[in-house]
């Protein structure tokens, strides 16, 4: 859990340190925009931005019944951020499984990755996709299963 937390929690750091160290040099305005910068940094970088994750056994069966993709995913990833602007509204119907809470998932991952555990890796009727195209992947969940 600490770990999903890590980077949102040092971009606040560094956004208030920042902050305060130009608040003494008298430069508020400067300040505000720097430490809001910073705050926006921490929210797209922290899991609240992702759909809610389950775990890879769950996905799977899940997605077995209802045919929607897996994304397997984790905080701080810019391709996972990405994947999940462009897909929209739409990132509700894929099954999202965070690596760094779930084991089993991240084990998933690298059996496909050659031992990395590099995302997003998508799993579309039991095939493997690696950082796919938001385009792509939009057009799996817009299909009826």
């Amino acid at each position: 859990m600490t770990r999903v937390w890590l980077p949102p929690i040092l971009f606040l750091l560094c956004g208030t340190g920042l902050a305060v160290g130009l608040l003494l040099d008298q430069d508020p305005g400067t300040a505000v925009v720097l430490l809001l910068v910073f705050v926006l940094l921490a929210g797209v970088n922290s899991p609240l931005v992702f759909p809610r994750s389950i775990e890879a056994g769950e996905a799977l069966r899940r997605s077995a019944v209802d045919g929607r993709p897996v994304v397997y995913w984790r905080p701080g990833c810019a391709y996972c951020l990405r994947l999940r602007m462009r897909l929209g509204r739409r990132a509700r119907r894929a099954h999202w499984v965070d690596i760094w809470r779930d084991p089993e998932g991240a084990a998933a991952v690298r059996a496909v990755n050659d031992g990395n555990e590099t995302v997003p890796t998508v799993v579309v009727a039991g095939r493997s996709h690696v950082n796919p195209a938001p385009a792509w992947l939009r057009e799996q969940l817009c299909r009826p299963a």
